[in-house]
């Protein structure tokens, strides 16, 4: 039995982009909150959602636990979580029905939480906790058990007796004392089919951790509802010692490092490194970064920590496109980063981001030019996606009809007026990851293959533009002066022969 039940609503086969990859990862941002919880003396149970089914399941965990309050508290630390997915946000509400029929009060915490507070509390959930809620959740639980008033819990929300949204002053409070709370108890959640899957798929258990909390960087279309622009930074030593345990009692071979930004100090990767070697847990792990970071000295010691892959926020190849959404990056950093890392004998990753208002074909083969160009390991696309609380959504909110979120992390449906159709993003999608997938495989196979996705690129290109489509005016000029050499569409095809 537990006092408080804690879930989240990622369901991996609910996803099946996710479910094709098959890259599980235990939901850290939940295992802190059931962390803070018993750290004030609180007891406290999960039920993990990741790979069993929560609607058949969760009603025997609700027996078992026999909870006074359920906390489907989303893992902060998981960028899917961030989309704020339809299919998450109707789980949450199942869940939080099935909550209330066992009797327990239910509180919701996580982005799409903060961004629709009423929708929350209008299907079956009593609070919503806003901002970085560890500590806050454990205020609230305390007094909920305790039967006492809880209207100056900071960051929450609840309906009054008039139906209306109430809440206390402070609306997204931050917790100062994350980066001091333990690590996450794991043992809270069976992470044998976690292992089993990664094996089955990949021939090797990979875990995650988290260094950092947030990023200081403001790109005008990152969603923050959480966070915001703080950052926070654990102990290198305590980062290295939980990757020791992890070695050691879980049998973990690979790291993937779930923070926003990674290797954004140059002194505690230094320390980090040194950690890892005075442990001898030096695994291999992947992390999110900027190209901006990529300095020779930094790549170095991600290399003696052990980095295998860097996935860099590249977005476009375009520096106009780069200019209109605030990344502060030089288009020419790409490039340099890039070869540093395979120097360094990293995998260097990009993620793409297509459809950004101002963005036409000149830009498109920008970003086509510059992956033929620096050929990275692997990308990752996406397409624009406004959601609250970004300047991004703020200009384009008047164009958004009823579909606000995409259903899962391969919807990839453009919500306001892109330069172009769906019907021509999902076929750049495809040709670009059948070229970058050519680089590797090295077969007349896989080139053929590309070479009639680009084709079917060029014949989509002319019939699938939107004469109606958003332009922001008033950005800066590109930085960069160089002048662009250009793909005709007509070449496109021809020009992958000669990558």
């Amino acid at each position: 039995m537990a006092d408080v039940l804690l879930t989240h609503s990622y369901h991996l086969p609910f996803d099946r982009k996710q479910l094709r990859k098959m890259q599980p990862y235990a939901p850290l941002g939940t295992l802190y909150a059931a962390t803070a919880l018993r750290e004030q003396g609180i007891s406290a149970a999960v039920f993990d959602s990741m790979l069993i089914d929560p609607i058949a399941e969760f009603p025997a965990a609700l027996d078992r636990h026999a909870p006074l309050i359920v906390a489907i508290y989303e893992d902060d630390f998981n960028f899917i979580s961030k989309m704020c997915l339809t299919r998450m946000r109707e789980l949450v509400w199942e869940l939080a029905r099935m909550a209330r029929g066992a009797g327990a009060i239910v509180i919701a915490h996580g982005s799409d939480a903060t961004d629709h507070v009423q929708e929350y509390l209008r299907h079956g959930v009593d609070y919503v906790l806003c901002g970085e809620a560890e500590g806050t959740l454990a205020e609230l639980c305390g007094l909920l058990l305790g039967l006492q008033p809880v209207g100056n819990v900071p960051g929450l929300k609840w309906l009054d007796a008039d139906g209306a949204v109430a809440g206390s002053a402070i609306a997204s409070p931050r917790n100062p004392a994350w980066a001091r709370l333990p690590s996450p108890l794991r043992e809270l959640i069976d992470l044998d089919p976690y292992r089993q899957a990664w094996t089955q798929a990949h021939g090797y258990f990979s875990a995650n951790v988290v260094a950092s909390r947030g990023c200081p960087f403001r790109c005008n279309w990152c969603a923050k509802p959480i966070s915001g622009n703080r950052y926070q930074l654990r102990a290198a030593t305590e980062v290295a010692f939980e990757i020791r345990e992890l070695k050691e009692l879980y049998g973990v071979q690979h790291i993937w490092f779930g923070d926003d930004i990674f290797a954004l100090s140059h002194r505690w990767l230094s320390e980090f490194a040194s950690a890892l070697e005075a442990n001898r847990c030096v695994l291999p792990f992947k992390i999110q970064a900027r190209v901006d970071l990529m300095s020779e000295s930094t790549v170095a010691l991600l290399a003696r920590a052990g980095c295998a892959e860097v996935w860099m926020g590249v977005e476009s190849g375009s520096q106009k496109i780069l200019n209109a959404m605030d990344k502060d990056i030089d288009a020419d950093e790409i490039g340099t980063a890039r070869d540093r890392l395979k120097r360094a004998g990293i995998r260097a990753c990009y993620f793409l981001q297509f459809g950004y208002p101002g963005e036409g074909w000149h830009e498109i083969e920008a970003t086509i030019r510059l992956l033929r160009a620096t050929r990275p390991d692997d990308v990752g696309i996406s397409l624009s996606y406004p959601l609250p609380g970004t300047e991004f959504y703020e200009r384009v909110q008047e164009e958004l009809g009823a579909k606000r979120n995409w259903t899962d992390s391969d919807d990839l449906c453009v919500m306001f007026t892109a330069a172009y159709t769906n019907e021509f993003y999902l076929a750049l999608r495809d040709a670009i990851h059948a070229e970058v997938d050519s680089w590797r495989i090295c077969s007349a196979e896989s080139q053929d293959a590309a070479q009639a996705l680009w084709r079917n690129v060029r014949q989509l290109e002319p019939v699938s533009r939107n004469p109606s489509a958003t332009r922001f005016t008033g950005r800066p000029e590109p930085r960069s002066r160089s002048r662009a050499v250009v793909i005709p569409i007509n070449q496109l095809t021809a020009s992958f022969k000669e990558a």
